[in-house]
């Protein structure tokens, strides 16, 4: 049996008791006054599926509040098919794809892609390379930014500063405006543990790493070396290893993206990242993970509206 044959997919009921055992593992909450008791589910043919009445401040509410879903018109089972397939696709699902698979508009497929990638972001921010483990670090470049005349090399691109943890296998990346050491020290300084083994390429704004970390090493990809023959755990294949991923769906699936919107691309390839099969996730267990990061990470037509 497919998985997208699951209850939650098809029937509405089920489809908000799923989301309800996840948000109020231990009962409705009130997004309105924060109560837990006194609440009651509204009945009647008429009344909407999954709406609740708090009796401490008389207002009905759902688990849509405060989440993702709230004032949305697509039904639950529609955003967890959605949630379902962004989580499970590895290198990412288009907004066309989406729309013909779930029989929602463009503009509406689009909408709820950008909705599911905020949920995906991470507020995570606990220094990577704990115990002296090794974090790799390295930048690349995509796309053009707007209005910038191409030149040679990476000026006009987008840059992108990620970092890997190879003790826990998560990643972290982030949207940089150069690849200076003034832009990128403060970053890695904030993000990896003093006792922490860097890894890097040969680009000079890693130049001074080893005065703040454990230890620093180097290889040089100029020269074409990409692990060090003298201590083979010198290298940053890992982290490349990630823009793999990351650059095959950003040009082969998602094709275009303007940079005030990279960010939320960045947050979905990480989330898929940090939460694969080689640690142990399978797809319903990245689908249940990406509803833990629903609540408060709304958006509005206004603060998205530019095609990806």
């Amino acid at each position: 049996m497919s998985n997208l044959s699951a209850p939650h997919f098809h029937d509405e009921e089920a489809a908000y008791a799923y989301v309800e055992a996840r948000i109020w593992p231990n009962g409705p909450v009130c997004p309105h006054c924060g109560g837990v008791e006194r609440i009651g589910k509204m009945q009647g043919k008429s009344t909407r599926v999954g709406a609740y009445k708090c009796y401490q401040c008389r207002k009905p509410f759902t688990v849509k509040i405060g989440t993702i879903f709230e004032d949305s018109k697509v039904p639950m089972r529609v955003w967890l098919q959605a949630m379902y397939l962004i989580a499970g696709s590895k290198k990412g699902i288009s907004s066309n794809q989406l729309h013909r698979i779930l029989g929602v508009t463009l503009k509406t497929a689009w909408f709820m892609s950008h909705r599911i990638r905020e949920a995906m972001r991470s507020d995570d921010t606990t220094p990577f390379g704990g115990n002296g483990g090794v974090v790799e670090v390295d930048e690349t470049f995509i796309g053009r930014l707007a209005g910038a005349p191409i030149k040679r090399a990476f000026h006009h691109k987008m840059k992108v500063l990620a970092l890997v943890d190879r003790d826990s296998g998560k990643a972290r990346t982030m949207v940089i405006e150069n690849v200076n050491a003034s832009t990128l020290m403060p970053i890695v300084l904030n993000n990896v543990a003093r006792e922490a083994r860097v890894m890097t390429d040969e680009h000079s704004g890693y130049r001074d790493m080893g005065k703040f970390f454990a230890a620093h090493g180097t290889t040089s990809h100029g020269r074409g070396q990409y692990v060090n023959l003298e201590d083979r755990s010198i290298h940053s294949n890992t982290v490349e290893g990630y823009f793999s991923i990351f650059k095959r769906g950003m040009k082969g699936v998602y094709q275009f993206c303007g940079e005030q919107h990279l960010h939320r691309y960045l947050a979905e390839f990480e989330f898929r990242y940090n939460n694969r099969v080689a640690l142990g996730c399978n797809d319903s267990d990245r689908a249940d993970a990406l509803l833990s990061g629903i609540i408060g990470k709304r958006l509005t037509y206004q603060t998205t509206s530019a095609r990806h």
